[in-house]
């Protein structure tokens, strides 16, 4: 092994060697176990989302390998309609060019062209994250098969009356021309107005007073509602008002929606052009009246004057045509939530238009049934609230799209608007009866991405053929996804799977949480907070990491703040930490909470972690390479109570691995490895085997250290390979000769399961007392000033029964480890001394041959004196009403906490100075 653990050098090394021999493949065995990749964007790239996700997936799946499991990854990418399209049509601007202008077939072809050259981006990086998937298997939701499996859904259920084609509202994006999704809507607060007009009375008796945020959508206004119980506008309910600039008229509607405190109690209705109002439209048989084109500029429905105006030129126009008839009261400031589309960055406008859409409703029942009856299960079970919560009111799911890209509709219209769903137009004029005489064209729009996503888990084994594979691996083990997307993937996977296979997609839920930046904010492009996976896996320099957080921000206050938190925050940009400690990270961070905290400091603990871990096999090595270690059984082995005591605590921290991955507690498992490796075996075990190889005068003792030097070694690699795939592999290749294991790759080594039989109480017992002497004196050491290389004299008294045996059996370690010259039991009165506890035993260190007395209170003085100025400075702070009631809470409680720290330390030095003191010189 290297001096230096360098993880570049070996993690390409190794995934290599792993992918091409075919390890990621299902391995046999007699019960099976399978994921399926939540699919990313084929134009995605790694964001710490993924590689939070694939992280706990992948430790999933090594972990059920190596446990002897038929365990099957599937891998795949989402073809990512709008995102895709996109990509395909800026190329083609760049030429000069647009998509209409090559046409469809043409365009689609240019898409397959980029996804061939570019559209592999992620897959690469999930390699360099370590994630063992059956890449032979792979899978896209526009291949061959996977088509087949939507047009055979698509029509199965039209036929079924579950599929229909109806007029919405839908969100609409004005830019790309198409319907999207809710979760392709991002709302946030934006500083707008809120314009209140006058809407005169038809009787002429006066006016009400309404609000809006969208002066424009008046021109679609179906009436005026009030609160059914709001005794201010009771006797006008029934009557109707004039809507100005519109030369019609409009009723005064009652309806529980109103809301009379806010505002004047007045709210116009755009049933076209507002989710609520639309409600509120078919509960009052409004008419719908749709006052936008597909650009969102005014249509030919609404005044003439207005016509071909975009929506926020016309939304000044009115505005100043109001003012100009004296019906605009008055305009106030509002902050607001405004709906942008994801991709394009425009307002979203709800829009009434023709799409196709599913019966969710009639869908919902079984998959409701299925969470209650517990044959899917959700981890942390109150997610099973929020699914609940959207099945019992699911709203009927559009699934249609306007764009190329994608599986377009299967279904044709005559010239009548017939509709006919079929493979193609050839058996649908069989299946019909119609002749070429009778002109069909098909429907232009696709299907919604999440449409075929809904299909994953089935149609990636071969659906609608029922063959080995999907009889093996379906339903999945387990479902591993964020709470965000409950209801888009979640719920309609649930819903697909049970009507077209009658089972369960995955027969358990792992929601885990969003991973945020250090104080808790989403890291998003527009914060300059991102953190890009590969960047913490390779290192990136200072002028690359602000080149890259400020690229593509069209404003330059905003790329100059960015660039200045990044030099704040990295000033030497970000060191390289590997694979393995970014994967550590993740595991520590996944607690059963929303929110995912990521703070670099903790990944640089994790490096340390590999290095701790990465020198202590080299020490193992140097020591037993080449010598006896115990792997020949007819050879006498001794084993000493350090090595009982080894022993058994590897067989508690397996447990507690075992009991908390299979449960999701990730913080758990990885913390359970972490303190054995670190603490027992890398602290402890080692420093006490140093002192027993000194001795080789008896070769079954010296064997007995070797071969549990090794074997708790070769154990410890394998429970951490799951989630340190690479160092693992590296340190094991050589440390599994010498333990007498044998194979090409620790990944296909058997899981290391927990004997309680292998635990000895007793030699735990001595082993905890002997660190708890060994700590009481080092911490006599560190509070008296004592330098780490003098030998101390120790004496002891009181105690109890097991104290003088362990003094006479530990002995050589105690002085070993506590840096002693003597041990006795106290015969006489105690000289001035330092005192510290072992249980019940008291260990004293004679003070006055060890220290200079006055040279040591003089610097306890010292340090006491800039102590109490720290307080001094920090509670003028605390007590000025000033800082407390302007600074943020989280300032303040970080100036408490300081507070309460030096109040400790003051404690703790002037106990010391006390003890000093009365030591005569």
């Amino acid at each position: 092994m290297d001096k230096t653990f360098q993880p570049a050098d070996l993690e390409q090394r190794w995934y290599k060697r792993w992918e091409e021999a075919g390890y990621f493949a299902p391995q046999g065995g007699e019960e099976p176990y399978s994921i399926m990749i939540p699919p990313p964007n084929v134009t995605g790239s790694l964001h710490m989302g993924h590689g939070f996700q694939e992280t706990i997936i992948d430790a999933l799946v090594r972990y059920h390998r190596m446990a002897g499991f038929d365990t099957l990854w599937q891998v795949g990418t989402d073809h990512a309609g709008i995102a895709t399209q996109m990509v395909v049509e800026r190329q083609l601007a760049a030429d000069g060019k647009d998509r209409h202008e090559i046409g469809r077939d043409a365009f689609i072809e240019k898409i397959w062209d980029w996804k061939a050259t570019s559209g592999g981006t992620i897959t690469q990086q999930l390699r360099r994250l370590g994630a063992s998937p059956d890449w032979s298997r792979e899978r896209f939701t526009m291949d061959e098969g996977l088509s087949e499996a939507v047009q055979e859904t698509f029509i199965r259920l039209y036929k079924e009356k579950l599929i229909y084609r109806g007029q919405r509202l839908v969100n609409w994006d004005p830019a790309l021309h198409t319907a999207i999704s809710d979760l392709e809507v991002i709302s946030e607060e934006e500083q707008g107005k809120m314009w209140h007009f006058r809407y005169p009375l038809a009787d002429g008796s006066g006016h009400l007073t309404v609000a809006t945020t969208r002066p424009e959508t008046m021109l679609g206004d179906a009436a005026v509602a009030v609160h059914p119980d709001d005794e201010r506008y009771a006797h006008l309910v029934g009557k109707e008002i004039e809507l100005p600039l519109c030369d019609r008229r409009i009723p005064i509607i009652a309806d529980d929606y109103v809301d009379p405190e806010f505002g004047t109690g007045c709210v116009k209705i755009t049933p076209a052009h507002d989710f609520n109002d639309y409600e509120v439209g078919q509960r009052h048989n409004l008419p719908l009246l749709n006052i936008f084109d597909d650009d969102a500029a005014i249509n030919d429905q609404a005044p003439e004057f207005y016509r071909g105006m975009d929506r926020f030129t016309a939304r000044e126009k009115i505005v100043e045509d109001l003012r100009h008839l004296d019906l605009l009261e008055k305009i106030d400031d509002h902050v607001l939530k405004v709906p942008r589309g994801d991709r394009s960055g425009v307002v979203v406008e709800p829009y009434l238009t023709q799409q196709w859409y599913v019966d969710a409703k009639a869908l919902a029942g079984p998959a409701i049934e299925a969470v209650e009856s517990g044959q899917i299960e959700f981890v942390p079970k109150q997610w099973e609230n929020t699914y609940f919560a959207w099945m019992r009111d699911i709203q009927d799911w559009c699934i249609s799209r306007q764009l190329w890209w994608g599986h377009r509709i299967p279904a044709w219209f005559d010239a009548d608007g017939n509709i006919y769903v079929g493979t193609d137009e050839e058996n649908v004029r069989k299946e019909h009866g119609l002749d070429n005489s009778v002109p069909l064209h098909q429907d232009e729009d696709v299907l919604d991405t999440w449409f075929s996503s809904a299909l994953w888990t089935f149609s990636t084994l071969g659906w609608p053929q029922d063959n080995e594979l999907l009889q093996r691996y379906h339903p999945t083990s387990v479902l591993v996804t964020g709470f965000d997307i409950i209801f888009f993937w979640v719920a309609r996977m649930i819903m697909m799977t049970l009507h077209l296979r009658g089972e369960v997609p995955f027969k358990q839920v792992y929601v885990h949480g969003l991973v945020r930046d250090a104080e808790g904010q989403k890291m998003s492009k527009s914060k300059g907070n991102v953190l890009d996976p590969i960047d913490l896996i390779d290192g990136i320099d200072l002028h690359s990491l602000v080149e890259k957080r400020t690229s593509g921000l069209m404003q330059p206050q905003q790329a100059e703040r960015i660039r200045e938190a990044t030099l704040r925050q990295f000033p030497d940009g970000i060191n390289a930490y590997g694979t393995d400690a970014l994967r550590f990270t993740f595991y520590s961070l996944a607690a059963t909470g929303r929110d995912i905290k990521f703070d670099i400091g903790r990944i640089e603990g994790f490096r340390n972690f590999c290095n701790k871990i990465w020198n202590a096999a080299r020490f193992v090595l140097m020591n037993c390479e080449g010598k006896d270690c115990g792997v020949d059984d007819s050879l006498p082995v001794t084993l000493g109570t350090a090595e009982l005591w080894i022993e058994s605590e590897l067989q508690r921290a397996l447990e507690r691995f075992r009991k908390s991955i299979t449960t999701y507690r990730f913080d758990l498992a990885s913390q359970a490895l972490y303190d054995f490796i670190w603490n027992e075996y890398c602290d402890w075990y080692l420093e006490l085997s140093k002192v027993a190889l000194r001795d080789e005068s008896d070769p079954a003792v010296a064997r007995g250290i070797r071969k549990t030097l090794i074997r708790t070694l070769e154990q410890s690699l394998r429970a951490l390979h799951p989630l340190m795939p690479y160092i693992t592999e590296e340190i094991w290749q050589s440390v599994a000769p010498l333990a007498g294991a044998s194979g090409p790759t620790i990944m296909l080594q058997a899981f290391p399961v927990e004997n309680a039989g292998c635990i000895d109480e007793a030699a735990v017992a001595d082993i905890e007392w002997l660190k708890s002497f060994a700590l009481a004196v080092r911490t006599i050491r560190g509070e008296m000033n004592i330098p780490p290389g003098k030998r101390l004299p120790v004496l002891l008294r009181e105690g109890d029964g097991d104290d003088p045996r362990r003094v006479t059996t530990l002995e050589t370690q105690l002085k070993q480890l506590a840096g002693l010259d003597s041990i006795e039991w106290l015969k006489s009165e105690a000289p001035a001394s330092a005192t510290g506890l072992c249980g019940k035993l008291e260990i004293l260190v004679p003070l006055a041959d060890l220290i200079d007395r006055d040279a040591e209170l003089a610097r306890l003085d010292k340090e006491v004196e800039k102590i109490r100025g720290e307080l001094k400075r920090i509670q003028g702070k605390l007590n000025n009403a000033g800082f407390v009631a302007k600074a943020p809470t989280e300032v303040v409680a970080k100036e408490q906490e300081k507070l309460q720290f030096q109040e400790t330390n003051l404690e703790k030095l002037l106990l010391q100075r006390e003890q000093l003191s009365n030591i005569s010189t």
